[in-house]
């Protein structure tokens, strides 16, 4: 493997003159950097990462840790994690915490050893239900930043990247109500217990008695696939009256639509649909389900910048930010 000093030697400059043009140092010359980089490429020159975490005391390693991959937001967001991380010469380790506070305790603390520079993550089902996050707060508290996206905890300082999960609802449920005439709305949940479910129900309320109309929310519990099925095609069979089903996570929407369909309603004629999703959603229902868009990717993107600017400067100020969701009506939506 070609060193910096035998780039140096052929090229007839110092180690210190190789390294800086190879860093786009503004004290080397066009010319320099030019030369150095050409014969860097034509030897496939690689830096040593070791030699350099030794010398910067940083990794370049971002941890990251989701509750899974099985839901299409999360995988969307830690695509949008990895293209940022590359763009800025980071490499990320994934964990995944299925939902449990013990393997998110395990995670956060395997890669506190020094193999990372900070942390992303969404903070696990288990977690929040138990409010149990004293191991994030330790984590910070040992001078490794962490920044927490979607699901976050209010009473952690530290930096974060969400949606505004109450406007969305609150918008996506007074657009049923005015411009699609419905006065029966359906809440469907299948993560009431988690922050962002209990956000979206208070942005569905607010929205229907502002109009001075009653919430109908069926709570699901996390119950799973079958039971789903049953639980919504039971409540539409004895609630003919519903004309609209919002749906505030990823997937009952789209079983509503199937539900819905079993027993002869029409969509949207008789009933309007809206879901959370993203883009490629509306290819998983016929009719394609309308979506609350809520920038997956973008999350990723801005979430591993805010880190990286963290961990580049640490008396950085914390701070939220909230990305612009987006209401995309499709076929399930007059």
């Amino acid at each position: 493997m070609t060193t910096l000093k035998e780039l140096a030697a052929l090229l007839n400059i110092s180690v210190s003159t190789v390294s800086k043009a190879l860093n786009d140092s503004h004290e080397i010359s066009e010319n320099t950097r030019i030369r150095v980089k050409e014969l860097a490429t034509k030897l496939n020159y690689k830096p040593n990462r070791i030699a350099q975490q030794l010398k910067t005391n940083k990794t370049k390693t971002i941890g990251v840790i989701l509750p899974t991959v099985t839901n299409p937001f999360f995988a969307e967001v830690l695509h949008g994690i990895e293209m940022a991380a590359t763009n800025n010469d980071y490499d990320i380790i994934v964990c995944l915490s299925n939902e449990t506070l013990h393997k998110e305790k395990r995670s956060l603390e395997l890669l506190s050893n020094g193999s990372v520079d900070g942390f992303i993550m969404a903070v696990a089902r288990e977690s929040q239900v138990k409010n149990e996050t004293s191991h994030i707060k330790d984590t910070i508290n040992n001078k490794l930043p962490v920044l927490m996206f979607d699901r976050v905890v209010n009473d952690i300082d530290c930096n974060k990247v969400i949606v505004d999960d109450f406007k969305s609802v609150y918008e996506a449920t007074e657009h049923l109500i005015i411009n699609q005439h419905r006065k029966n709305i359906l809440l469907v949940s299948n993560i009431e217990e988690l922050s962002v479910g209990k956000l979206r129900i208070e942005g569905y309320t607010k929205a229907l008695e502002d109009h001075n109309l009653k919430p109908e929310i069926l709570k699901l519990d996390n119950a799973v696939d079958l039971d789903v099925e049953k639980r919504i095609y039971n409540y539409l069979k004895e609630n003919v009256a519903i004309d609209a089903i919002l749906s505030v996570d990823h997937v009952t929407g789209i079983v509503a639509i199937n539900m819905a369909k079993k027993l002869g309603r029409n969509i949207p004629e008789d009933l309007s649909v809206v879901g959370f999703g993203y883009e490629h959603t509306q290819l998983l229902s016929s009719p394609k389900i309308s979506i609350i868009h809520q920038k997956a990717h973008k999350i990723g993107e801005m979430s591993t910048k805010l880190l990286i600017d963290t961990i580049n400067d640490e008396d950085l100020k914390w701070q939220t930010i909230v990305v612009p969701s987006e209401l995309k009506l499709n076929e399930s939506v007059k």
